[in-house]
């Protein structure tokens, strides 16, 4: 897995600018402070003074609560709990619902060179909105190898080594009316408990094939042929057959694969020549989704087994 992650960041000024706050205080160069928390910070402790177990590393939010807290206070004491939130980790403070600050707090920014903001709209608003544009921008991601599909609706990765005929596959299956969201490279990002999958800029609506070249599906297949971005739900990885290996029919392994953290469900299946492969995967994706509704065809026809050899008096074997 890649390590992009770790160093990932948001400038406030990018804040400022995709919510067009208003700002009541900090220079220009203020902006150029670093947000890497995906969260915000209500500093409900912080403004009583604790000043234990707090995390400085958040954009503060204060809203109508935070401000009749503190206007019972006076304005030296006002000053002495906003030093608090406003030290150099702490990124910047976005005041809601339209107050234009206190004095205390505005005064303090100045002298520190502190961003403060204005947002218009409501409290929670903000706060859902906000977390769900740092999430995005810091969520980790990595680059995958191997043809992402849109298959009944689901996000299917179709992994295998190389020449194993991966993009020949996905060629038969965009034939048959689902869809391709990327080929040869998969930039996967995390966003809380869902991996979402797209193909690099460069790659986009691309299909390599061999003896072919580069194929651009939109304009041979349609503009349904191709899906931007989907969610990753199960995982098929493709591997020559062996006849020396030995698998049991009746019991495939419930194997998972390890993505940005998660595991997620995956299927390894054998290939031969001459086997409609395509026919294969849109099997394995049904069973998929059924096994999600609770049918586990191998479990009802290893009962229905049982119940005929008890018939037969053949006992519990």
């Amino acid at each position: 897995m890649a390590n992009e992650e770790l160093n990932k960041r948001v400038y406030v000024r990018e804040v400022k600018e995709a919510f067009g706050l208003e700002q009541l205080a900090g220079s220009d160069d203020s902006l150029n402070r670093w947000i890497i928390a995906p969260d915000i910070n209500r500093p409900g402790l912080e403004l009583s003074g604790y000043l234990e177990s707090n995390d400085l590393k958040r954009v503060v939010i204060m809203g109508t609560k935070e401000f009749e807290y503190m206007s019972k206070f006076d304005y030296d004491t006002q000053k002495s709990r906003f030093e608090i939130i406003t030290d150099s980790f702490t990124p910047c403070i976005i005041l809601s619902d339209g107050f234009t600050g206190m004095n205390s707090l505005i005064d303090l920014a100045y002298q520190r060179d502190f961003p403060v903001f204005r947002y218009d709209g409501k409290t929670y608003q903000l706060i859902t909105d906000l977390v769900s544009f740092l999430s995005e921008k810091l969520a980790p991601t990595d680059s995958l190898y191997g043809v992402m599909m849109n298959i009944y609706g689901r996000g299917i990765m179709i992994t295998g080594k190389s020449g194993i005929g991966k993009s020949e596959l996905a060629l038969d299956l965009i034939n048959r009316g689902h869809m391709l969201v990327a080929d040869d490279r998969i930039d996967v990002t995390r966003i809380h408990t869902k991996i979402l999958c797209t193909a690099p800029k460069l790659l986009k609506r691309m299909l390599e094939i061999r003896g072919i070249g580069i194929v651009d599906v939109t304009r041979m297949f349609g503009a349904n042929a191709y899906l931007n971005r989907c969610q990753l739900d199960f995982v098929i990885k493709l591997v020559k057959y062996d006849e020396n290996v030995e698998t049991d029919r009746l019991n495939p392994i419930n194997e998972t694969t390890d993505v940005l953290g998660l595991e997620l469900p995956m299927l390894t299946i054998p290939i031969t020549e001459g086997k409609s492969l395509s026919v294969i995967i849109e099997a394995a994706v049904s069973n998929y989704l059924l096994d999600k509704l609770g049918f586990n065809s191998n479990e009802d026809f290893k009962e229905r087994y049982k119940q005929e050899l008890l018939s037969k008096g053949g006992g519990e074997e």
